[in-house]
Formats: C-alpha cells, sequence, structure tokens
C-alpha cells in the first residue's frame, strides 16, 4: 500500500527508513532520495514513527 503517492513510497520503504534510524518524515523522505510534495503522507508516516517507538518499548520491557 502506498503511504506517499506523490514519490510512490510504500508502507515497506518508510517502515525500512524508521527501522534504519529514521525518527521524522523528513529523515525518511531523505533515505528514500526524496522530498515531501503534498505532504499528505506526513501524518500517516508520523503515525507509523509513533507505532514503531511504541512497539519497540513493550519490547524492551
Amino acid at each position: 500500500m502506498y503511504v506517499c503517492n506523490c514519490n510512490g513510497l510504500r508502507q515497506r520503504d518508510v517502515a525500512f527508513a524508521i527501522e534504519a534510524g529514521a525518527t521524522r518524515p523528513r529523515e525518511i523522505f531523505a533515505s528514500n532520495q526524496c522530498a515531501a510534495q503534498c505532504a499528505k503522507c506526513v501524518c500517516e508516516m508520523r503515525q507509523m514513527i509513533q507505532d514503531s517507538r511504541q512497539a519497540f518499548a513493550l519490547a524492551a520491557e
């Protein structure tokens, strides 16, 4: 499923960037060699980052 239609970023592309250490949408774009266009995807990216942090925190307990 696409997260960013402007740049053709799929959920797996965003997830790989987050796993590699991206903590902000701009870092996700940078890791995929692109930039935000319309920014409609930024909220979903932030949610994916937050979900990843929560999963990591639960795993650390």
